[in-house]
């Protein structure tokens, strides 16, 4: 993964909350690449990370969602941590952001509980995705089809389960930025 996404900038949208992992490794695999992260957040500042329940590392935001254009990115990843997403997902800034991946086409990844962000996005009706076990019910009630695996790549968008998954991941996601617009995605 020397150089497949050279030049390619790519929004990580997190918040207090994130599981550090699930930010830091695709991070590293984007960079690795020859990519080119961001991270975006609610407001400018840091960002405390979690190991699961316990606080960990801070991350330095480098643009606030409102100020955040997706057309300035090639592709997005959405991190887990049970905080993170219920912080973002009823913003109207990180909705606006989140939708506007789906209308230009581009790749999005997301882990965890990353997809309750996609769900008041109003993007996952129809598609198949992965996640967090437990939100199941609500990606199925919001018109997603909801599978059981590591990895799942469904027209450019790349959905895992959990921290154990990220090696698939975060190879799947690298495939997919490569490759570029999709069709296909769309919310």
């Amino acid at each position: 993964m020397s150089d497949e996404i050279t030049g390619k900038r790519i929004a990580f949208l997190a918040a207090d909350g994130v599981e550090r992992v699930e930010l830091v490794e695709p991070w590293k695999a984007v960079e690795g690449a020859g990519g080119k992260p961001s991270l975006i957040s609610l407001e400018g500042g840091p960002i405390k990370s979690f190991d699961h329940l316990d606080p960990s590392e801070e991350f330095t935001v480098d643009t606030p969602v409102a100020d955040a254009d997706a057309a300035s990115f090639d592709g997005l990843v959405l991190p887990g941590g049970v905080a993170n997403p219920d912080f973002l997902r009823t913003d109207q800034d990180v909705q606006r952001f989140v939708r506007a991946f789906f209308d230009q086409k581009k790749p999005v990844a997301v882990i965890c509980h990353g997809p309750w962000t996609l769900i008041d996005a109003g993007v996952v009706d129809g598609r198949t995705i992965t996640s967090w076990p437990t939100l199941k019910t609500d990606l199925t009630n919001a018109g997603a089809n909801w599978v059981d695996e590591e990895v799942h790549v469904d027209n450019g968008l790349v959905s895992s389960r959990k921290p154990d998954d990220l090696p698939a991941f975060c190879a799947k996601m690298i495939e997919e930025f490569a490759e570029g617009r999709h069709a296909e995605q769309a919310a």
